[in-house]
């Protein structure tokens, strides 16, 4: 049984309120310092957080990760998904079936590492590849910098209060059953403070953008200078071999020149992935 009336933990804004209204707070030291405001996107799908919780074992040991997404404009939580592992081929099929249900978003922010890129040998994955291919623009948190995924870091919070505390699951069945009973009422029925005490639900609408069964064949300007990433992530260009990505092998990319000389933007479909420099070799 979910426990629904967990209370959640007040936000910084409120607690400093409440120290003020008692006299807590020095008014010199208070005008210090600039008002805390809230960034949220302005539309549904504008941008999805997603991320791994910290995994943990169920009773018959098996390791359950679990994988949620959240939109950033209405902390809706499209997927919370019971996952036995963090691989490539499990987040594609779970954002596969997200994609169906909800649609695309414009973008996508996530952390770094395995299977997500962006670490320093893995700048791209194949994940993101994909995700590229299907029009949604990723972007990575910074390094040591959680709060950049903070809305699904509060989620995560917030389930760990809500549910896991509370629950000793025996297979990772049971978990998802928990995760999809918890999803309804976080996103139908849980007042959220930074909504006004509204629920996700009053805020999110499906994406206009729906997921394509077959990816768009990949196509360039004719201006454009196009090459094939060749095994290992390399381009050749102007008779020298360019490293861009192993992610991208086997891959058309685009090369635009750039307002700097000799510099020119490689593109795979409408997102930029690197610059080469042919005058710093």
């Amino acid at each position: 049984m979910v426990n629904e009336r967990a209370p959640e933990i007040p936000a910084d804004s409120t607690i400093h309120r409440i120290l003020q209204r008692h006299g807590k707070v020095d008014p010199k030291e208070s005008s210090k310092h600039q008002p805390w405001q809230r960034f949220e996107h302005e539309a549904p799908n504008d941008l999805w957080q997603i991320d791994f919780k910290g995994w943990f074992r169920t009773g018959n040991q098996q390791r359950c990760n679990p994988l949620t997404i959240l939109d950033d404009h209405s902390r809706y939580v499209v997927c919370l998904q019971a996952c036995q592992d963090q691989q490539t081929e499990t987040v594609q099929t779970q954002l596969t079936a997200t994609f169906r249900r909800y649609g695309l978003p414009e973008r996508m922010t996530m952390d770094n590492g395995s299977p997500w890129g962006n670490d320093a040998e893995h700048r791209y994955t194949p994940l993101t590849a994909w995700l590229i291919r299907l029009g949604i623009r990723i972007s990575h948190s910074r390094p040591f910098h959680p709060q950049t995924q903070g809305k699904d870091e509060r989620f995560h919070r917030t389930l760990d209060v809500d549910l896991l505390r509370w629950h000793r699951f025996s297979n990772i069945h049971q978990v998802q059953k928990h995760f999809d009973e918890y999803r309804h009422i976080y996103n139908q029925k849980r007042p959220h403070q930074a909504l006004g005490l509204d629920v996700p639900a009053s805020r999110y609408r499906v994406s206009a953008r729906s997921f394509p069964e077959t990816l768009p064949a990949i196509a360039y300007d004719a201006n454009d200078i196009v090459r094939k990433v060749q095994i290992g992530g390399h381009i050749s260009f102007k008779g020298r071999p360019f490293l861009i990505a192993k992610a991208f092998c086997g891959y058309p990319v685009a090369l635009r020149p750039t307002t700097d000389d000799g510099v020119f933007a490689v593109y795979f479909c409408g997102e930029q992935i690197r610059q080469i420099d042919l005058q710093n070799l």
